[in-house]
């Protein structure tokens, strides 16, 4: 009997004395030793997480060394990047053949087993995202992001301890949903931001058990993986002021605007997946051909190319683009990010999304300068920063999630009331607009997947 038969063996017994244990007083069992369990989980997701990061960053920098190479070596560079995009990208779409619950984001993934809809990730989900990531994000360039792969792996390690031990199958899924926001922690450095996502997107509800195992989980995440990657915020960022309050009214209009994008950034996304999924060839071909789209574009515009997060860097800094310049780069990005995902690849949504916020944050404040330019400037690093959460809060459809993920990646706490604004603004056009939550419309589409070919279950 394999592990998941046996999980499922214990599940009528199991989950009927883990509900009473979790209704109002959960025992010793579920806060002491499976919390010591969530911590042990945590680390592991911790180091696993930030050597996934550490080897991103070095195989984005190996890449670029080569794109930088490639312009004094003629055609030969050019031969060189591309066959280096498209074969990396086949590769990645290679691992997801063989290990198909690798592919994509994986967040959905987990949804599906919070809501008893699949069951918990299998471990051969670490190496198979690890590698395909480095693949897909880190050599290949695609306009992935980093934290599906982590929160996938995160919560595949998470299941993997809670069979370890012999939980039932109902603490194997609290503990993958748990371990799941230590890896969007680990992703972005944002404890508080992890533990919040687990709450808001995942779990849908804040019970004592949750709560326990995973801040347990997300502390121990976040204290290991600073120790691969030091302890400082994903983005630096200089001062910057509160607006003033007659001044509001921007920010609930550029969330209005910032939601309706995030509409188009979702339907570009199921589009995608469902054109790749009518066209009659490999995956494998999909993928190569697509790589060599993010080839050429690494030649001859690096920066609408990988995760964003030297875009957003560059743009908080100060960054002067043409407008005409940003609105290319906006168009373009809006594009990729999910051209990119339409493929399989091991990747997520999250990193292109914070990148893509930003430019509508800087396009926002250059339209503002056309009215009033000392204005305008003065307000364009709020609306970046405003942007990155609004984008993300549009698309996911989870407002506190992406505001403190943002105030933790950045440490910018005085746009709080204007972050909220556009937030709002923005999460009532996109669900006006009929547009359904991304992860939503990412799990029904893999449960068609699963009716269709059974064998791509986990």
């Amino acid at each position: 009997m394999n592990p998941d038969e046996q999980e499922d063996s214990r599940a009528s017994d199991g989950d009927d004395a883990v509900a009473a244990e979790d209704s109002d007083f959960p025992g010793t069992r579920v806060l002491v030793v499976l919390g010591l369990v969530a911590l042990a989980a945590g680390a592991l997701t911790g180091l696993v997480g930030g050597a996934f990061r550490w080897m991103l960053i070095w195989t984005e920098g190996l890449r670029a060394d080569v794109v930088e190479w490639s312009h004094a070596n003629g055609v030969l560079g050019v031969v060189a990047v591309l066959a280096l995009s498209a074969g990396c990208a086949v590769a990645a779409v290679w691992i997801v053949q063989r290990v198909p619950t690798a592919g994509g984001s994986g967040i959905q993934q987990v949804e599906a087993v919070q809501q008893r809809q699949d069951r918990a990730a299998p471990w051969t989900v670490i190496p198979a995202r690890f590698v395909g990531g480095l693949l897909s994000m880190g050599l290949g360039g695609m306009v992935l992001g980093r934290e599906g792969p982590t929160v996938h792996m995160g919560a595949a390690i998470g299941a993997a301890a809670g069979r370890l031990v012999r939980a039932t199958s109902d603490e194997v899924r609290v503990l993958q949903t748990s371990m799941a926001g230590a890896g969007l922690a680990v992703a972005f450095n944002a404890p508080i931001g992890g533990a919040l996502f687990t709450f808001e997107e995942v779990a849908k509800q804040i019970r004592l058990r949750y709560a326990v195992w995973t801040l347990a989980a997300v502390a121990a995440a976040v204290v290991c993986s600073r120790l691969i990657l030091g302890d400082k915020p994903d983005f630096s960022v200089g001062g910057i002021d509160n607006p003033a309050p007659d001044r509001l009214w921007v920010f609930l209009v550029f969330g209005i605007v910032v939601g309706g994008i995030g509409v188009v950034y979702s339907r570009l996304v199921t589009w995608f997946i469902d054109l790749f999924g009518r066209i009659p060839v490999s995956p494998m071909v999909i993928g190569a051909a697509v790589g060599t789209v993010i080839g050429i574009l690494s030649l001859t515009i690096p920066n609408s190319v990988g995760g964003g997060d030297v875009v957003a860097q560059n743009l908080l800094d100060g960054q002067r683009l043409a407008l005409w310049t940003l609105l290319g780069f906006l168009a373009l990005r809006l594009v990729t990010g999910p051209l990119s995902y339409g493929t399989g690849a091991p990747g997520g949504l999250f990193a292109p999304m914070l990148a893509l916020g930003a430019l509508c944050g800087v396009v926002g404040g250059r339209l503002v300068e056309l009215v009033d330019d000392s204005y305008g400037a003065s307000l364009t690093p709020a609306l970046i920063i405003v942007g990155m959460s609004t984008l993300f809060a549009s698309v996911v459809r989870v407002p506190l999630t992406a505001i403190v993920l943002v105030m933790e990646m950045t440490a910018v706490t005085a746009l709080t009331i204007p972050m909220i604004l556009a937030a709002v603004a923005a999460v009532t056009t996109a669900s006006l607009a009929g547009s359904e939550p991304v992860y939503d419309s990412l799990r029904q589409r893999m449960l068609e997947g699963y009716a269709l070919d059974p064998r791509k279950r986990a």
